[in-house]
């Protein structure tokens, strides 16, 4: 009986220890993984067409935190801990970059950096000039693109080239849509313009605040998208696991951007 009673409590703190080493190690894991995302890398899955042809729905992509240093936006829930930016380079025109929507301070948006402060940007029959220089771009062969509304229509095919060199391609309906004649832009000091790849469906900085996205002030920058790491078509769903093989575009799988 003695030996029974004796052996009852040992038992019952090595459970405790057990558990309390359990729930240190997913402290720990957690604390490690908020880390990683608030100073380094945070995972996004693209939800709609605005960046086509360079991102599309259901890719799921990668975004370099530390690219731009930090703000307020780099934690989660933006809490007001401190303004503007710390420890941070300056972003490149043609970067893509995930932002939070300048209106609400809380939504994430992904576009194409096109102007920095104190540019001057204008649309011209869907061609785009910056400081009054035209960025030069390649008519590609068109493509059929399927619509949200189930028809599909001809979208043409252009590859624009920046004067740093950086080039990509962007989709258009025509030279005559809502914001492919524009007057002049002039991007405040710091902030900055941007534009989605996918120009006649894209709610960017060509429309004002109210509607878009507007001027985007550096302090709302969350990083530079760096890679495709995953994508899967729309049909794909957590809840039928065949179609995780087969609505997969493997062609898309660790595809770096540009």
């Amino acid at each position: 009986m003695t030996e029974a009673a004796d052996t009852k409590p040992t038992e019952e703190s090595g459970a405790v220890k057990e558990l309390i080493e359990i729930v240190k190690t997913v402290g720990y894991a957690l604390l490690i993984a908020l880390v990683l995302r608030v100073l380094l890398f945070q995972p996004f899955t693209i939800p709609s067409a605005s960046m086509v042809p360079t991102l599309l729905e259901g890719d799921y992509i990668i975004v370099s935190k530390f690219s731009y240093g930090y703000s307020r936006h780099s934690i989660p829930f933006s809490p007001p801990l401190f303004e503007g930016r710390i420890l941070g380079g300056k972003p490149k025109r043609g970067d893509i970059v995930v932002f939070k929507l300048p209106r609400d301070g809380h939504t994430d948006y992904i576009k194409r950096l096109i102007g920095l402060p104190g540019d001057r940007v204008q649309v011209i029959g869907g061609v785009v000039y910056i400081n009054g220089k035209m960025i030069p771009r390649t008519p590609m062969p068109s493509e059929m693109e399927q619509s949200d509304y189930g028809f599909t229509r001809e979208v043409e095919r252009y590859r624009e080239t920046m004067d740093n060199g950086r080039t990509y391609v962007t989709g258009d309906y025509g030279p005559d849509g809502e914001v492919d004649n524009t007057g002049v832009y002039i991007v405040p000091e710091g902030n900055y313009f941007f534009m989605g790849d996918n120009r006649d469906n894209s709610l960017d900085s060509r429309f004002p605040t109210a509607v878009g996205v507007g001027m985007v002030p550096a302090e709302n920058l969350v990083g530079k998208a760096e890679i495709i790491l995953l994508s899967w078509n729309k049909e794909a769903s957590l809840f039928k696991p065949w179609t995780w093989v087969t609505d997969a575009r493997l062609n898309r799988f660790f595809h770096v951007l540009k």
